[in-house]
């Protein structure tokens, strides 16, 4: 059983059990709010499913791609929950998520903001009924996608508004049971920080 969190788009917080499904999932579709509303929701969420912290095994969290300031926020909420409950963190890309349970060629297209876009481009679905991812994810601009992604008029296009912590926390359970590999422990944002360290001490004039 294990508690998922995605703050690639808005926030989606859900309770899932491999065996018993969905227990229950909260979602906040406001891009602004991600700080403020985490910690209501992971409690809302483990009430509403009726499952005690020492009752899950693990919390999912989504790892993007999604712009910084939203992102680590859940991952950060992700991993304070864990630490204190002892239990492990399970990465997932976020766009898996979205393209869980598509058995067409799908390519999964989030708002990056600053008039660019991410996407991942799938195959379908495997016999273990997990997306197969074929490329990305990558950040380019709306206008462009024809030519970055590979194939592209293959795929049927959707835009996603929302990741389901649900299906993120689905996801992960099948990659467990399948001893799939989870992804990394690094966040995707695919763009660097708008703040960078100064490389030496500020000369005062």
């Amino acid at each position: 059983m294990l508690l998922a969190i995605d703050t690639s788009a808005g926030t989606s917080v859900a309770v899932v059990d491999r065996d018993a499904g969905v227990l229950a999932e909260i979602n906040e579709a406001d891009t602004r709010r991600h700080a403020e509303v985490i910690g209501t929701m992971i409690s809302t969420a483990l009430r509403e499913a009726g499952v005690a912290v020492a009752d899950l095994s693990g919390v999912a969290v989504g790892m993007g791609p999604g712009p910084f300031t939203g992102l680590r926020v859940g991952i950060a909420a992700a991993r304070a929950f864990a630490w204190g409950a002892g239990k492990p963190v399970v990465p997932v890309v976020s766009h898996d998520a979205v393209a869980f349970g598509a058995t067409e060629p799908l390519l999964v297209v989030t708002d990056a903001r600053r008039r660019e876009v991410y996407w991942s481009a799938y195959s379908g679905t495997d016999e273990q009924g997990l997306p197969v991812r074929v490329s990305g994810p990558g950040l380019a601009p709306p206008d462009a996608l024809g030519e970055v992604v590979p194939g592209y008029d293959g795929y049927r296009r959707f835009d996603a508004a929302e990741v389901s912590a649900a299906s993120l926390g689905l996801v992960a359970e099948l990659l467990y049971l399948h001893r799939r590999p989870f992804a990394g422990s690094e966040a995707l944002y695919l763009r660097s920080p708008d703040v960078t360290l100064s490389s030496g001490p500020k000369r005062v004039s």
